[in-house]
């Protein structure tokens, strides 16, 4: 049995579904093998807030019309949840329970058996107590059952001609704000103008991290030289400005995805040592 197949056959087991769809790869991925195992059983479902960002759901629409699943919006309320605005190292969990709160009820009243998420075997590595938020609400990750990781869902994206397979991750804004720092709907929007505006200037890979008035800006290897020449530095600069930001800088090491959760990990990860009394 191929892996796809294997997939497929645990989708179709569950005889209808209901896809967290944010439109990245991974969930993308399931949107198609959901549309595959199980047809008009399955349907795609986009969660609406001021965390995402601009040009994703015009995104998800395109991948889910590509693939042939049906798609549907939902609008979440995270910022309503003192936790999430709070933004501590349990902020994941209190967003993705605002998540599956609404995905459970959308699939209870339209008669779906179960909710799928993207969730691959490499977050099993980090820190994902949103993991802890799906568990609660008992939902379904098959790549994370079959072991699939990152590099194996890219490979399967593109052999079954998902859109998105080479798609660069886009988390929610949020992740873009260190942990203590409070999560609004201003800081979310300020961030999205000046990514936006990055993006208009042919930068691909990228995040603005969000340190109160500074903007600190994080470009994949590839993009950095151009950034770092003075006429670049000088357009990056003036665009993460003009979205709202009193000073800007740019990282001069590449963007590496998860990077404010890395201490964290290492410390969770770290073996306790015993001490002689």
């Amino acid at each position: 049995m191929t892996r796809v197949e294997e997939l497929e056959r645990r989708i179709r087991s569950l005889g209808s579904c209901v896809v967290a769809f944010s439109g990245g790869v991974d969930s993308s991925l399931v949107a198609a093998l959901a549309a595959r195992a199980v047809g008009d059983r399955a349907i795609a479902v986009t969660a609406i807030s001021p965390a995402l960002a601009s040009g994703e759901l015009d995104g998800a629409r395109a991948v889910a019309d590509a693939v042939g699943i049906r798609h549907e919006l939902i609008t979440t309320a995270e910022l309503e949840r003192e936790g999430y605005r709070r933004n501590d190292r349990e902020r994941c969990y209190h967003c993705k329970s605002e998540l599956y709160d609404g995905l459970s009820a959308f699939a209870s009243a339209r008669g779906y058996a179960a909710v799928l998420s993207g969730a691959n075997a490499d977050d099993l590595g980090d820190w994902r107590p949103g993991l802890r938020a799906a568990a609660e609400h008992g939902v379904v990750h098959p790549l994370v059952e079959s072991g699939v990781g990152k590099e194996e869902v890219r490979r399967i994206a593109r052999e079954l001609g998902v859109p998105s397979a080479e798609k660069p991750a886009s988390p929610c804004l949020a992740s873009r704000i260190p942990y203590g720092t409070a999560v609004d709907v201003d800081t979310l929007a300020r961030i999205d103008l000046a990514e936006t505006s990055l993006k208009r200037l042919g930068y691909r890979v990228l995040r603005v991290r969000h340190y109160g008035d500074l903007g600190r800006v994080q470009l994949a290897a590839d993009e950095l030289p151009r950034a770092l020449s003075p006429t670049g530095k000088m357009e990056v600069v003036a665009a993460v400005i003009a979205a709202g930001y009193a000073a800007a800088e740019i990282d001069e090491k590449p963007f590496r995805s998860g990077s404010l959760n890395a201490a964290f990990t290492r410390r969770l990860q770290a073996p306790v040592r015993s001490q002689s009394l």
